[in-house]
């Protein structure tokens, strides 16, 4: 069940954190290579295929900001997501019975190695929407940071976590509970990535409930980012270590059919 997977990882990954150890034959072991395909599903969810593994993050439900976006019901290997929230963490909707992590923590599955960590989820030190976990790993050989609905400032714990990630997507609209356009470019000048990929912004995924959608369109973000190359691209993106800028950074804003 669900919920039992839910809780099993989740626990492991808090012993990990302690020093304890954990592994698990989730995957099989199998080099990080041979280029990564990445998949918008709306919002802040993605499928993330490579080196044999099918990762998902952040399934939601369709209300409010998501309330246009088709349920991600997508088969995949491992289910990670940021908060219990339903725009991020609908698990119930999945199919077939995918591995689970939603708490911080150190994972070690199977030669690949998947870091949580821990920021808050509004300016409010958590107390409005609780923890948001970023999550960190390697897959195809391109070392990805999403960071899930992130709101507050990165601190220099952090960042020493998050360290410099060749793809992060970040949220870009707003709203009570993630980063803002000028937020957003703030955690990106620490972070320096090279392929930027913004999330959770307004779009037709909200039109059945916009009345309850405070988003801002990705385009005040774009504003504020003046001067980063853009590229428009599909609901869908190959990338490969050959592929990254040597110099700079480029934001890939990706579409979705309604």
């Amino acid at each position: 069940m669900k919920r039992r997977q839910f809780v099993r990882y989740a626990g492991a990954g808090a012993l990990t954190s302690l020093g304890l150890g954990f592994t698990s034959e989730l995957f099989p072991a199998q080099a990080q290579a041979g280029g990564l395909s990445v998949q918008w599903l709306g919002h802040t969810c993605f499928l993330f295929s490579g080196a044999g593994k099918r990762i998902l993050v952040n399934p939601f439900r369709s209300l409010g900001c998501t309330s246009g976006y088709r349920p991600p019901k997508v088969a995949a290997d491992l289910v990670m997501i940021s908060s219990q929230l339903l725009d991020e963490g609908a698990v119930e909707i999945l199919p077939g019975n995918p591995r689970l992590l939603y708490e911080p923590g150190v994972y070690q599955l199977s030669g690949t190695q998947i870091e949580g960590i821990r920021t808050d989820h509004d300016l409010l030190g958590g107390k409005r929407f609780g923890v948001n976990v970023v999550w960190k790993w390697q897959q195809g050989g391109i070392n990805i940071l999403h960071m899930g609905g992130a709101a507050a400032p990165i601190t220099v714990e952090q960042k020493i976590l998050m360290g410099r990630p060749d793809l992060l997507l970040i949220p870009v609209g707003g709203g009570p509970k993630a980063y803002d356009p000028q937020a957003a470019k703030q955690a990106i000048d620490i972070l320096q990535p090279k392929v930027i990929v913004p999330t959770q912004y307004l779009t037709q995924g909200a039109n059945k409930d916009r009345a309850r959608c405070d988003l801002v369109a990705v385009d005040n973000f774009l504003s504020v980012m003046g001067g980063t190359p853009v590229r428009r691209v599909g609901n869908s993106i190959s990338l490969s270590s050959r592929d990254l800028p040597a110099n700079g950074m480029v934001i890939n804003v990706m579409s979705y059919s309604f």
